[in-house]
């Protein structure tokens, strides 16, 4: 009941205006103001303060710039197995497993289509029928960085512009469709091992999505689909390497081509996981 409350007020929320707001004040630069909210947001969700890089909030000029904080270089080893394939972020398994067809698993009684996911041709979708998925949910305290969890060559990106609804578990069990609903940032990869594609959705509250192709990308709620231009960076990416950030938190998901991986047995929902760590092994599409 409580649930889907909090559901129908998302409705009633300005969605667009609200993330808004979050967004400048999560770049306020006087000191006093962004080193209280850094402080009270790291006590309140126990962020691990250790493994940050610079020092906490001195070396941070506002507060989203705490939120996209960068790890210790040895704070994430990556799974160095030629075959593993690696969590891009540090979050949750929302669920993963078997793509039925052309559909992804939600929840409970809900499902999406690969086609609306993607926002793309119908080519393109059908590299995944039957394939593999992995959703992955980031919390306000994880790491909010996204890296590359196989080697390949990304050879496009496609903001699609979307809701702004939560994709927190309440949100995710009860609002039919959300992640083809919010807007998202897919990413199209050339691997080894065939395609793959890595979706960024954003969400309530989250001002932007930032890569190091495309400088920061502020949320549209409509529109048509921007391909937007890779030429600034180098588009190879080993295992591991950066691929961009949630300016606050939000999502992944991760789709494989049917035969071209095997998740571990215990990619489960509710596993937590750090990036780097392995969640499943790589195959030929002759195995």
């Amino acid at each position: 009941m409580i649930a889907r409350a909090f559901v129908l007020l998302q409705y009633l929320l300005p969605r667009h205006w609200f993330t808004a707001v979050i967004w400048r004040i999560a770049r306020i630069r006087h000191t006093g103001t962004k080193n209280f909210l850094i402080t009270k947001f790291a006590s309140a969700f126990d962020v691990d303060l250790e493994v940050v890089k610079l020092n906490v909030p001195d070396d941070f000029a506002t507060f989203n710039d705490f939120f996209i904080r960068e790890l210790a270089d040895d704070a994430r080893p990556i799974d160095d197995d030629h075959d593993a394939i690696v969590s891009p972020v540090d979050g949750t398994v929302s669920f993963a497993g078997t793509i039925h067809g052309d559909s992804i698993f939600q929840a409970k009684g809900i499902d999406y289509s690969l086609g609306d996911l993607l926002a793309t041709d119908i080519v393109e979708a059908e590299h995944y029928v039957g394939g593999n998925f992995a959703t992955v949910y980031l919390a306000p305290y994880n790491y909010h960085r996204v890296h590359a969890p196989i080697a390949g060559e990304l050879v496009a990106a496609r903001y699609v512009p979307g809701d702004l609804f939560s994709v927190n578990k309440a949100t995710v069990s009860h609002l039919d469709g959300l992640f083809r609903r919010n807007e998202r940032l897919v990413m199209h990869f050339r691997t080894a091992n065939g395609p793959a594609v890595l979706v960024f959705v954003g969400a309530l509250n989250v001002g932007s999505i930032s890569t190091p192709w495309t400088g920061e990308i502020r949320p549209r709620k409509t529109g048509v689909v921007d391909v937007l231009d890779l030429s600034g960076h180098p588009t190879q990416v080993q295992k591991g390497d950066l691929l961009g950030w949630f300016n606050m938190g939000s999502t992944v998901i991760l789709l494989l081509p049917k035969g071209t991986c095997a998740w571990d047995d215990d990619l489960e929902p509710g596993e937590t996981l750090k990036m780097g760590v392995e969640i499943g092994e790589l195959k030929s599409a002759t195995e």
